[in-house]
């Protein structure tokens, strides 16, 4: 059942990202729901935060389906950490820097560039984010989406 969601919940992100340049007039909200890029609502509005989300579809603090926007500014990583359930993510602007395990070193992480699929195991441990330019993600999970970090190695 969650994949069949996540082929439905995959062809309505496209409509909504690709309606951006439609006209509200030209659409029947009864047939599909969007929002431009200036529409969507960032955690942190200034954009001064290293990571800044923007949820798309569901709550990521609820049980159930749920897809948000991630968006790392040049210079950021998330510290070794893990997820209750798998998370399945895409790279749609930039490169996004991966690692597994418990050591936070940059030189050991794997670049991701636009266009990559990543899927996040559930309680297995990773840290990513971002070197020399901003990179987007999509991130499709079910709920609650906490983030639980690990000890780290020396």
């Amino acid at each position: 059942m969650f994949a069949k969601s996540l082929q439905a919940l995959s062809g309505a992100l496209v409509l909504i990202l690709a309606a951006g340049t439609a006209r509200a007039a030209d659409l029947n909200p009864a047939a599909l729901a969007y929002k431009a890029p200036d529409q969507l609502k960032w955690r942190d509005p200034t954009g001064a935060a290293g990571i800044n989300q923007a949820v798309l579809v569901g709550d990521p603090e609820k049980p159930g389906l749920y897809v948000v926007m991630n968006r790392f500014r040049p210079g950021n990583f998330s510290r070794p950490h893990f997820h209750p359930n798998d998370r399945f993510i895409t790279v749609i602007k930039g490169t996004w820097w991966v690692a597994t395990g418990n050591k936070f070193d940059p030189s050991l992480t794997v670049p991701m560039p636009t266009g990559s699929f990543v899927t996040h195991f559930g309680k297995q441990v990773h840290w990513d984010g971002a070197r020399d330019e901003e990179a987007w993600l999509i991130i499709v999970g079910d709920g609650p989406a906490t983030s639980t970090r690990v000890e780290e190695a020396k």
